[in-house]
């Protein structure tokens, strides 16, 4: 049984078209659109399966909608359970306007969960044996427990598993409870979670550092866009950066990101290492397009070229 599961609270069928130029009130005629599993979590696992790992998927399912998403997801190979959920899955639109390959993304609202559905997941995660990691990720429905964090980590303490947590907002701020080995703020979520109203690249050290100190995580990944990722621990600070690329797409590059960072890091592999391969990782998304992942060439090729310096 796979030793890695991530969790999606929200997830979405992702379908992606092109269209020659975005005109009002005209009928654009699009390409085949193309479906994929899509929410943070997925994507992760689906990233963790093309580096050659097993990962299980867990995950609310609802109507027809969640039925082709899992036919998707074990087309791809990964491990799903899903929850059953009496709403249909949402669907969000990814369009790419040829004429100008600007990309415009469609979100559609979270699906609420109910509370039987809530309790049904945590009992998943409960029963799921021989973990050495669990990865949160991604957007929150509408109402959510406002202790689910912490249900959670209380879980990861009692089962010796590391705790990983990538999400922003309200839910961010819940890790505050609960002391989770490693989360990946971009630098608004991390000034949201230090409780400021905004932070500089001269800044991420200090009050990643701060955040540690408070015992919000053990480890504090930053993302900077293109220009890679900071990681800050009481172990050492390290940034990557990675070559510059045309990106096709940042659809899912957050997402790789963490896949090979925690591959990375369950393998046993150093910090920095660990945070180069993560980012080169997410930097290969961006070379496909829509809501495709990486290759493992584009990968490998980029992690020759990303560079990684010990603060």
């Amino acid at each position: 049984m796979p030793n890695l599961l991530t969790i999606t609270f929200s997830p979405c069928m992702d379908k992606s078209v092109s269209v020659n130029g975005l005109l009002p009130e005209k009928k654009m005629h699009c390409t085949t659109p193309i479906f994929a599993p899509g929410g943070g979590g997925i994507n992760i696992a689906r990233a963790i399966k093309k580096l050659g790992h097993p990962a299980t998927a867990i995950f609310p399912v609802g109507g027809y909608t969640g039925q082709k998403f899992v036919q998707l997801l074990k087309e791809e190979g990964v491990d799903t359970i899903g929850i059953e959920s009496r709403n249909e899955m949402r669907e969000n639109l990814d369009v790419l306007d040829a004429s100008t390959n600007q990309q415009y993304r469609f979100v559609m609202p979270a699906v609420d969960l109910l509370h039987n559905e809530w309790k049904d997941l945590l009992e998943a995660i409960r029963n799921h044996e021989t973990l050495k990691y669990i990865i949160v990720s991604g957007s929150m429905p509408r109402g959510f427990p406002e202790d689910i964090f912490q249900l959670i980590s209380t879980i990861a303490k009692e089962k010796n598993i590391r705790l990983v947590v990538d999400t922003s907002g309200e839910a961010l701020l819940q890790v505050k409870d609960c002391g989770v080995f490693l989360i990946k703020p971009n630098l608004a979520e991390l000034s949201l979670l230090a409780g400021r109203k905004e932070i500089h690249l001269a800044d991420i050290e200090q009050v990643a550092r701060e955040v540690i100190a408070k015992g919000y995580a053990e480890i504090v990944v930053v993302s900077i866009g293109a220009t890679g990722a900071m990681l800050i621990s009481k172990d050492g600070v390290f940034r990557a950066i990675p070559p510059v690329i045309k990106p096709k797409s940042t659809v899912g590059a957050g997402d790789s990101l963490v896949a090979g960072l925690v591959i990375s890091l369950s393998e046993g592999r150093s910090l920095a290492d660990s945070l180069r391969f993560g980012v080169s990782c997410g930097t290969a998304a961006c070379l496909q397009p829509g809501t495709t992942l990486f290759t493992r060439a584009d990968v490998d090729q980029i992690y020759l070229l990303t560079r990684v310096f010990n603060s």
